[in-house]
């Protein structure tokens, strides 16, 4: 049985950006050992996924002697287990895992790219973060990312070899479990708890954004838009499911200043039940400034939220204008505006376009599908190697 060790830096990303991945591999032919720092998931992981967990501590930012060390312990777990093929997703642990893989003489080295940092970045910072990329790229001996518009980015800057790419399927890292994200598989009780939550008003329209509080994710530009309207129409709400993270890529103060104080802005936090949020929204606004392969349209689309979003990479490759969703010009607050606007006007074509991505999920993005084209292309790799 071959080995198969899927790694990320943060317990987290196995938990929620490859959730039941391992088990499937594990249940379908492989030993699959799962590697990642500690973290407060961990124990969920290990339960959900009923693999083996080794810890190996990494961080996200740069710390050059604390990643030494975790290259170290990377090289020598990597020696004693002897993996088949080790796979790894985010920056970090691609970066630390595919040297280490090399130096310790693992023959396969795949890592998916689900985003890249450096777009939205500049100067120096932008600098490391692409030599971090193609290093990564040159340790590898896959390169797979997770939507054919970041693989055409990626040959247009030349961060990859060619011949070393290729998309699986048709993208996305992990599909979308679409026996949790459907209207049938809803608990009536968790329902009305997320509704108290935000005390629910069935005469109020409710538009939703999913994710990070960050500048990255176009809240800037989302909330004036949507102040926008509000003072055209005070029925109009948004709801903002997601943490600010400061540190990182904070916010304007001014944005932060209306986030605090505007009565039409709802500020639900960090959730892990945002399907329950999409049933009663009217959409699901997205205005991030880039994106991998976002799950949140997939998970808005399952469950017939209908979506506005940037026309980024990643949104275009789900989305498609005027079939499947409304598309806007990335930061252009005005432009999101009228597509707010134009939604408000047709409900009715709204949902038309939300019926019409839940179908092309259905066909292309269930999870088992994306399994099967995963499972199906390592073992074409490990024929290859033999």
């Amino acid at each position: 049985m071959p080995k198969l060790i899927r790694i990320t830096t943060a317990p987290l990303s196995l938990n929620v950006l490859l959730s039941g991945q391992m088990r499937y591999m594990q249940a379908n032919g492989f030993e699959v050992v799962m590697v990642s720092s500690d973290g407060k998931e961990l124990e969920l992981v290990k339960r959900n996924e009923g693999c083996r967990h080794q810890v190996i501590p990494m961080t996200r930012k740069m710390t050059p002697f604390a990643d030494l060390r975790s290259l170290w312990l990377l090289y020598w777990f990597f020696r004693k287990e002897k993996p088949d093929i080790v796979h790894s997703h985010t920056p970090k642990a691609g970066l630390l895992a595919m040297l280490a893989a090399k130096l310790a003489g693992v023959k396969i080295r795949i890592h998916t790219i689900a985003g890249l940092r450096f777009m939205t970045s500049t100067g120096f910072t932008r600098k490391v973060l692409v030599t971090m990329e193609k290093l990564t790229a040159r340790f590898a001996t896959h390169v797979w990312p997770n939507s054919f518009s970041l693989m055409n980015y990626i040959k247009e800057n030349k961060l990859v070899k060619p011949g070393k790419l290729e998309i699986i399927g048709m993208g996305s890292s992990n599909g979308i479990d679409l026996s949790r994200y459907s209207l049938s598989s809803l608990k009536q009780d968790k329902l009305q708890e997320i509704k108290k939550l935000i005390n629910y008003d069935e005469k109020l329209i409710y538009f939703l954004s999913v994710g990070r509080l960050v500048h990255d994710k176009g809240i800037d530009e989302l909330v004036h838009a949507f102040i926008a309207i509000h003072a055209k129409n005070n029925l109009v709400r948004l709801i903002l499911v997601g943490a600010f993270e400061d540190e990182v890529d904070p916010v304007s103060d001014e944005t932060k200043a209306i986030l605090k104080a505007h009565p039409g802005i709802i500020m639900a936090g960090w959730s892990d039940a945002v399907e329950y949020f999409m049933e009663f929204s009217y959409a699901l606004v997205h205005p991030s400034h880039r994106e991998g392969f976002p799950n949140v349209l997939l998970q808005a689309g399952a469950m017939l939220c209908p979506v506005i979003c940037s026309g980024i990479g990643g949104n275009v490759d789900i989305v498609e204008q005027g079939r499947t969703g409304l598309i806007f010009e990335v930061k252009n607050q005005a432009r999101l505006q009228e597509r707010l606007e134009q939604a408000l006007t047709d409900p009715l074509m709204l949902q038309q376009y939300a019926r019409a991505l839940r179908s092309v999920i259905e066909q292309q993005y269930d999870q088992p599908i994306v399994h099967l084209y995963l499972r199906n292309k390592y073992r074409d790799i490990l024929g290859q190697k033999t």
